[in-house]
């Protein structure tokens, strides 16, 4: 197994100017394993309610899926209801059900253990501290958080800062954990937190990476097309670490790569309901687009 994801797997309504849809299938664990499904086997590690029919399960083996760390629990699953308005750039949350997801204590199997790559996706960081901690044979591991974590567990959350490779977060978290307005200048002070990578999403401007000594701005491609945000963070991350352990390089060059190809499949995410652009996503596809994205940035 190269890739393992521990997240979130849930059930979704999305409301936007583009449609209202109940009970699509979500959750950061989901958007970030179908992503790398293009590139490289992962398993996801995980918990759902007895509502989650065996035909999910079906459909992520169907996408070379390793399901065997998803824990089925009494109750249901995970649901979360957003809304998005015209600009798309925020969510407004409608319910948050946590259901299963609330007892959530993940247990990295055997067949888990020895892989080389890790995305903690944005759960508790006491529970990314236990992951980590049970991984033998890491590589690269990728961090994500949020705002919430940021502002109830500041001290655990650097904690597992100071133990993985890279993190990954948006603007507005970078200024909240940095404590500084200025984007180069927060990535700059949360390298010294500990990570030798820091990548920092700007959504419709792309991202702007910090590894080591360098630091790379890859623009986001332009879409004309979007029609739910949800999963476009997790899908740039599964795709960024795919191709990492892909191509078995990690230096500022394959970073560079592997964060473009992130931001393109994170393009065709938000240009559909829930994974209904994701799944059907080929590798042709993504190398389709990066060759119009180069045309684009070349002068």
């Amino acid at each position: 197994m190269e890739l393992i994801i521990v997240g979130s797997v849930a059930f979704d309504s999305i409301q936007s100017p583009y449609g209202k849809k109940e009970k699509l299938l979500g959750g950061s664990a989901v958007y970030s394993s179908i992503a790398a499904s293009i590139l490289s086997k992962s398993g996801i590690v995980g918990v759902v309610g007895d509502d989650f029919d065996k035909k999910y399960y079906a459909f992520l083996n169907s996408k070379k899926i390793n399901t065997s760390g998803l824990m089925q629990a009494n109750g249901k699953t995970f649901n979360w209801g957003g809304r998005y308005e015209e600009e798309m750039s925020e969510a407004y949350t409608l319910h948050t059900h946590l259901n299963v997801f609330e007892e959530f204590n993940p247990k990295i199997n055997m067949e888990y253990r020895n892989a080389e790559f890790l995305f903690l996706a944005n759960i508790d960081p006491i529970l990314q501290l236990s992951v980590l901690k049970q991984m033998k044979n890491l590589k690269f591991s990728l961090l994500d958080t949020m705002n919430f974590w940021i502002e109830t567990k500041k001290e655990q959350l650097l904690e597992v800062i100071k133990k993985v490779t890279a993190i990954s977060i948006n603007d507005t978290e970078a200024r909240q954990l940095s404590g500084e307005w200025n984007l180069i200048k927060a990535g700059l002070i949360l390298q010294k937190m500990g990570p030798e990578l820091v990548l920092i999403k700007k959504g419709e401007n792309g991202t702007i990476i910090f590894y080591r000594n360098n630091y790379f701005i890859a623009p986001a491609y332009p879409t004309t097309n979007t029609k739910d945000p949800t999963g476009a963070g997790d899908s740039f991350a599964g795709g960024f670490l795919s191709y990492l352990a892909k191509n078995k390089t990690i230096n500022f060059g394959s970073i560079k790569k592997a964060t473009v190809w992130g931001n393109m499949i994170a393009s065709f995410t938000v240009e559909g309901f829930g994974v209904e652009k994701l799944e059907q996503l080929t590798k042709k596809d993504v190398e389709k687009k990066i060759e119009e994205f180069k045309k684009l940035i070349s002068f």
